[in-house]
């Protein structure tokens, strides 16, 4: 049997510059996506996949983040003696518990791998562990990584989403190197950092979600540079492929939105919005009214 996977690090030590001057002051993760910040939807998507730690890598200037996860006992005694019952129970999911959660300073932007081996204290030797990137936000009828996590206690070795991607923009991505399907998994035989253009062995691109044994951590440890003189994670995993142990690609069902850039984190806004029932015919008719707008001036 699997052991159960419940501890996640999530790496939020980046500067968020291409959101600047917004991210000047306030971190690029507690940004918000229609009422509620890009980290947020991270925690409840680990939550519903059963994680019970959460290990932040943060940097300097992220104050703002750890003060969202604790108690506003102001805000909360006013909304209690207003009333505001379901304001209260919207704050709830927003406190952690003494002992849930951690930060972990990443004092030098060595890369993603890097950022993932500073948490690597905070793991047991023999614990598996996720890892989720709060840019990548996947709108799914069950979350993305409680369908990885169910699969992984079937398959077990480590796991990466994995989602298709034009062929031109492959690149821009970890790439896999695949063969036999398992229902939504593949088994990954190769993984590219960033292949050059023309030289991507598939177009199945690894996304911000993974589930990796207590072996990859001990890879990093190698601080072996890689793509871009960082330490890549994607290289670490690769490494359990080399030394033969499995590691698997989940085909996920939903739908990811990069919110690391402005273009994917308006269309997310927009998404999410359709998608909530008391925006959804005011947004609607905005946009509708706009695409009119356009249409006539053409």
């Amino acid at each position: 049997m699997n052991r159960k996977v419940t501890k996640a690090i999530f790496p939020v030590a980046g500067l968020g510059t291409r959101f600047l001057p917004a991210t000047k002051s306030v971190p690029k993760e507690i940004m918000t996506l229609v009422d509620r910040p890009l980290i947020q939807y991270a925690i409840d998507e680990a939550r519903a996949a059963g994680i019970k730690e959460f290990i932040f890598v943060t940097s300097r200037g992220k104050g703002a983040l750890e003060d969202y996860f604790d108690h506003a006992p102001i805000l909360e005694q006013e909304l209690r003696k207003k009333g505001k019952d379901d304001l209260l129970a919207i704050l709830k999911n927003t406190n952690m518990d003494s002992g849930e959660i951690a930060y972990i300073r990443q004092h030098r932007a060595l890369g993603l791998g890097h950022a993932v081996w500073c948490a690597r204290r905070l793991l047991g030797p023999k614990e598996p562990f996720a890892v989720i990137l709060p840019d990548d936000v996947i709108a799914a009828e069950k979350p993305c990584l409680q369908q990885m996590m169910e699969a992984h206690a079937e398959l077990g070795g480590s796991m990466v989403a994995a989602m298709e991607v034009p062929q031109d923009k492959a690149s821009s991505y970890g790439v896999l190197d695949f063969d036999g399907e398992q229902g939504s998994a593949v088994s990954v035989k190769g993984m590219v950092e960033k292949p050059p253009a023309g030289e991507e062995p598939s177009n199945l691109a690894v996304i911000g979600r993974y589930i990796l044994s207590p072996d990859v951590m001990r890879n990093l440890n190698k601080k072996k540079a890689g793509s871009g003189g960082e330490i890549q994670l994607t290289d670490a995993i690769a490494d359990e492929i080399a030394e033969g142990r499995n590691v698997y690609g989940y085909k996920f069902e939903g739908q990811r939105f990069d919110c690391g850039s402005k273009a994917g984190f308006l269309q997310a806004t927009i998404s999410f919005g359709l998608s909530r029932p008391e925006l959804r015919d005011d947004l609607q008719e905005f946009l509708d009214g706009l695409s009119s707008m356009r249409a006539a001036a053409q």
